[in-house]
């Protein structure tokens, strides 16, 4: 392999799709997580107060000035989901006057009555390229919530995943690494299904053993042609920020998916609490070192473009 010496090349010249990102408004709709039912403590990564002002694309451009930055996808913000629609209508009039971001991956629940509706109507927008919908996970490795209504064994919400492939949408799937082995046998029964894993399966324990779990679930989801991953989010609990157990992370993520199913995605403005846009970004410039230009090309933007068909 053709060598990329980090020293030598700018990563400012990089061009870049940034496939996971976040805008809101809190003047334009509910949030609950930011406003009235606050987690502090119990969010993953700790107390987040400095998230709860409104996130718009100037502050994205802000956070990522002088970066090549050429397409953004814009993942569901956890508005109200009764405001799933108003959610991409108001997205969709964002990108007209702002021009961001690109694309967007909006929310429905499986289980949903109204989910052909809801589907329907987020598919009415020319920008929608996918769901975001998060199964009924347990709280720790060694709690199981199997076979529960909304977790991945629930035929009602396989039923629901099922409706994706009739809209021609993907699926943003964000689970912590100790599902990532359920997740595996739902990727497989949806082989049409175009799958990305957030967040590079959320390795939050950096243990070996953890990273053992971590590992285990990674491959066998990679072990589906259909599943893409993430390089995202490798904050840890309290806003630490950990760069030599997150290079091991995201080489051994690149290795297990190769680097034509790995994307670059920032979660702007959330990794905000971990990290610096230059820092995370740095990371993974760091992490692709030993690639040649065409899979740090794919990892950085053509494995995006690709997927979220742009």
């Amino acid at each position: 392999m053709q060598n990329m010496n980090p020293d030598r090349h700018d990563p400012r010249a990089i061009e870049v799709i940034d496939a996971h990102h976040h805008c809101w408004d809190l003047s334009q709709g509910n949030y609950p997580w930011l406003q009235q039912d606050y987690l502090g403590d119990a969010f993953f990564l700790g107390p987040y107060e400095r998230l709860r002002r409104n996130y718009l694309p100037d502050d994205y451009r802000a956070d990522t000035e002088g970066y090549r930055i050429v397409g953004t996808v814009h993942i569901e913000a956890e508005r109200a989901r009764t405001e799933q629609v108003e959610e991409t209508r108001w997205l969709h009039k964002l990108r007209q006057s702002s021009g961001l971001p690109t694309v967007l991956v909006p929310h429905a629940s499986f289980t949903q009555p109204d989910l052909i509706e809801v589907l329907s109507a987020h598919s009415g927008f020319a920008e929608v390229r996918g769901i975001r919908s998060k199964p009924v996970t347990a709280a720790a490795p060694n709690i199981s919530v199997k076979g529960m209504p909304g977790t991945m064994q629930d035929p009602t919400w396989l039923d629901g995943l099922a409706q994706l492939q009739k809209f021609g949408l993907s699926w943003d799937l964000r689970v912590p690494f100790w599902h990532l082995l359920e997740a595996a046998e739902v990727a497989k029964l949806f082989p049409g299904i175009p799958i990305i894993l957030n967040h590079t399966g959320l390795p939050l324990d950096r243990s070996e053993q953890g990273l053992a779990l971590w590992r285990e679930g990674m491959e066998a989801l990679a072990d589906a042609p259909n599943v893409y991953v993430k390089l995202s989010e490798l904050g840890l609990r309290g806003g630490r920020w950990d760069p030599v157990s997150n290079r091991r992370v995201l080489r051994e993520a690149i290795s297990i998916f190769g680097s034509d199913r790995a994307v670059f995605a920032s979660n702007l403005p959330v990794s905000g609490l971990s990290a610096r846009f230059e820092t995370l970004f740095a990371g993974v410039v760091d992490a692709v070192s030993g690639l040649d230009q065409a899979a740090v090309d794919n990892i950085f933007a053509h494995n995006a473009r690709t997927f979220y068909r742009m």
